[in-house]
């Protein structure tokens, strides 16, 4: 059966588009952690230069993730991802260039964190605009399921070729997309069924002063959902290769273990976005379900976690990690979620807000 882009209703392209943006998104971000290693070993770079490279990325990210997820409301989501990719894939097919002097290279990552600090809030603004709350929870299963390939497709990949290569496929990869996403979008779009009637409905705004994000209850229970979930991920992506090496002898081979708890997460998080979904479907409140979602996606890596230094065996202590990914990609459905549910007119504010917060 022949694929027909143009047969795809008008929010699934955008979850399609969004996805693969979160897919290059992990990908670029992950690029210089894969790739200093050789790259120090050309530029002999001393460990506190190293540090300033990894680290510049955070200066863009953190700055840029509020102030873009405002841009948003004022210049349309569409237009703001499309400058969020091109900002990020410009700077990451310019690193090898730029990789000669310091301050360039620095340069090149801070413009890498401001494109990237864009892209999640604005995600976040365009699902809530355009995706209905009964299909929502899948659509962000996709769209971080597929940020977790790019990571892991990254992982897996970069270290077979040259580092500048690596840089030079990703980064013209957000050229095409930022192509594909021109092309197939035009602001305004062209909405003339009931779906582009009910979405032109929602893109009403609200005036809300900056202190009602920090004041509500209902927010900082999010807030601490998305801080537990991220401190948790973070244990188990800086610490999992060195204590599988360190602590249970995992060789160079057996390191290509410490993918499988990503594919796992992938794939339990396009699941649970189904689960969600249909138990929506079938009647249940929203809020119970994604009270749900985040109770598995948190309770259950908690359990996992106390559980791994217990484990003695290397196989056994990928397959909990593993397990714990798998229940955190609840949280797709749970309480990332549930930003386009409580504010669905600045989900980008919100999340923008959460993340920075739990960075």
């Amino acid at each position: 059966m022949k694929f027909q882009w143009r047969s795809f209703g008008y929010k699934s392209k955008v979850v399609v588009l969004c996805s693969v943006a979160n897919f290059i998104n992990a990908a670029d971000r992950v690029l210089m952690p894969l790739a200093i290693i050789p790259m120090t070993y050309e530029y002999k770079w001393s460990l506190y230069w190293q540090g300033w490279i990894l680290s510049a990325f955070a200066f863009g990210y953190f700055t840029s993730q509020i102030i873009g997820a405002n841009a948003v409301n004022t210049y349309g989501g569409r237009r703001v991802l499309c400058f969020a990719v091109l900002l990020w894939s410009l700077s990451t097919v310019l690193t090898p260039l730029a990789a000669a002097s310091l301050p360039a290279l620095i340069s090149a990552r801070v413009i890498l964190g401001l494109g990237e600090g864009l892209g999640l809030p604005t995600i976040f603004q365009l699902f809530a605009q355009h995706v209905p709350a009964e299909e929502r929870s899948r659509a962000f299963g996709y769209m971080v399921a597929a940020g977790s390939v790019g990571q892991t497709f990254a992982s897996l990949f970069v270290p077979h070729i040259d580092w500048r290569i690596s840089f030079e496929i990703f980064g013209f990869l957000g050229l095409i997309w930022v192509v594909c996403w021109l092309l197939t979008y035009h602001d305004p779009p062209i909405l003339a069924d009931e779906e582009g009637q009910q979405l032109l409905e929602n893109k009403e705004m609200m005036c809300v002063t900056w202190t009602e994000w920090i004041r509500h209850w209902s927010l900082w229970s999010i807030y601490i959902a998305h801080f537990a979930m991220n401190w948790s991920n973070y244990i188990i992506m800086q610490w999992l290769p060195t204590y599988l090496s360190r602590t249970l002898g995992a060789n160079k081979e057996s390191m290509s273990l410490t993918a499988v708890p990503y594919i796992i997460s992938s794939l339990c998080g396009v699941v649970w976005g189904h689960v969600a979904d249909q138990l929506v479907a079938v009647g249940w409140p929203v809020l119970r379900v994604r009270r749900l979602m985040t109770f598995f996606g948190l309770m259950g890596p908690g359990l996992c976690l106390a559980l791994f230094p217990e484990v003695s065996n290397l196989v056994v202590a990928v397959l909990v990690i593993s397990m714990a990914m798998g229940l955190c990609a609840a949280n797709s459905a749970g309480h990332l979620s549930n930003h386009a549910d409580v504010a669905p007119n600045h989900a980008g504010i919100t999340f923008a807000i959460s993340n920075t917060i739990v960075s």
